[in-house]
């Protein structure tokens, strides 16, 4: 991806194909035009190309480029804030809704899988949120009992029920949720580009837009070589948005995040960590997430980025703490490594987006895009046809506003991420 091997590592090289696509070259005219090739984008274009529509998607640079293809691959149910706060925040009506949608979008994401024969290691198995010392424990009992109250199937483990499931003595119990699992998020992508191609859709890569009028009726959108016409666009850029739209990435902190994948374990330690081969994160405030892929590679991350000084404290980080984690790895060496960065909004929430005539947007998922990307790519495609209103989408009409300090917080985010790392190997 770009000739850069820290740019999508592991799930660049074991991801199937993508479909073959090229950069636009001349004009073309569709129902809808969606910019950004990613979870959101790729899902709104393939539920479109179903009902019917002419779909061009415009991908400044390959399919899953960016966090679709850089992320762990955890498909988690919910967002970060705890349950009952959602109300508070999105109100009696949105809020609710949200809960519910994205409490059954792993599901969704994992029928599409099924549906369009996606091979993308889907490992519907469930996920562990790790809790780490008195105060994780009782973040994750919080969690739990929110969850339980609303009929989700969680299940707050003990000490010794997490241990056996996770394969280590290190944290205080877990929140096992079995709407969850897991995903190679790059493969996934690609597949839905797939399916979307077959469908119907036309996808073309390497082609940034650059520019955008709109006459009243049509909006034009400007590549380098040609231009697409269509009375619709949809902006899927999230975190990686460029020079259209600008008050997106405004609005989104850029939180860093990478992952370590060892090569494949021997079958003796496959079996001694995460036996049922679920994705796991712990409950530090600089968190750490850990999981296999289908090939039995250990895949460990944490905040930061892999770049300047960063890189030598997260790769000696990494091993200490796996280490400390798992001593049976001890021994074991990272062959491949990779990060990206999570928009992240002020209040942990996405946002929708209205940015001109018949110009809608979601964004800001907060590291949990891709059971919500998927969801909400639906419900955008839904919104275009006319099956739902505004008023029927699960997030208010709001207008963008930018993070305050946001630049002081990215700096932050990448030198705290450093910093907590040389001090300290904790899990």
């Amino acid at each position: 991806m770009k000739n850069d091997p820290r740019s999508h590592g592991l799930w660049e090289r074991t991801a199937p194909p993508p479909p073959v696509t090229r950069a636009l070259d001349g004009e073309v005219t569709a129902d809808v035009a969606v910019i950004g090739a990613g979870f959101t984008g790729l899902s709104a274009a393939l539920h479109l190309a179903e009902d019917g529509m002419k779909v061009v998607v415009l991908e400044a640079a390959e399919i899953g480029f960016g966090g679709s293809g850089r992320n762990v691959g955890l498909v988690n149910a919910g967002l970060w804030v705890m349950p009952d706060e959602i109300p508070a925040v999105l109100g009696d009506t949105y809020g609710p809704r949200v809960l519910d949608l994205l409490g059954g979008a792993p599901r969704v994401v994992f029928d599409l899988i099924a549906r369009h024969n996606i091979q993308c290691e889907a490992t519907p198995v469930g996920t562990l949120h790790c809790a780490v010392g008195d105060d994780g424990l009782a973040e994750l009992k919080e969690r739990a009992r929110q969850w339980q109250a609303r009929g989700a199937p969680v299940r707050l483990l003990d000490a010794a029920e997490t241990a056996h499931k996770v394969g280590t003595t290190a944290y205080t119990g877990s929140l096992l949720d079995e709407r969850a699992g897991t995903v190679q998020p790059l493969a996934y992508a690609r597949g839905l580009a797939h399916a979307a191609i077959k469908a119907g859709a036309t996808i073309y890569t390497e082609s940034p837009v650059v520019g955008a009028d709109d006459d009243g009726t049509q909006w034009r959108l400007r590549t380098a070589s040609g231009s697409v016409t269509a009375p619709w666009v949809i902006v899927a850029t999230n975190a990686y948005t460029m020079a259209m739209w600008p008050q997106l990435r405004a609005e989104l902190v850029h939180l860093p995040y990478f992952n370590l994948a060892t090569r494949p374990l021997s079958d003796n330690l496959r079996r001694s960590i995460l036996p049922e081969r679920q994705g796991a994160w712990d409950t530090k405030e600089i968190l750490s997430s850990f999981r296999f892929d289908q090939e039995g590679r250990f895949i460990f991350g944490s905040v930061g980025a892999l770049r300047g000084p960063g890189l030598p404290i997260h790769r000696n980080w990494g091993r200490r703490a796996m280490a400390k984690l798992f001593p049976q790895l001890k021994d074991v060496e990272f062959e491949t490594e990779w990060y990206g960065k999570i928009g992240m909004t002020v209040d942990n929430v996405p946002r929708f987006h209205r940015l001109g005539r018949n110009v809608v947007s979601f964004s800001g998922y907060n590291g949990r895009g891709i059971a919500p990307g998927t969801v909400f790519g639906r419900c955008l495609a839904q919104l275009v046809t006319g099956k739902i209103g505004d008023a029927d989408l699960p997030l208010p009409l709001t207008e963008p506003q930018a993070a305050p300090l946001r630049a002081a917080k990215e700096v932050y985010y990448e030198v705290g991420a450093q910093l907590a790392h040389v001090a300290s190997a904790r899990f």
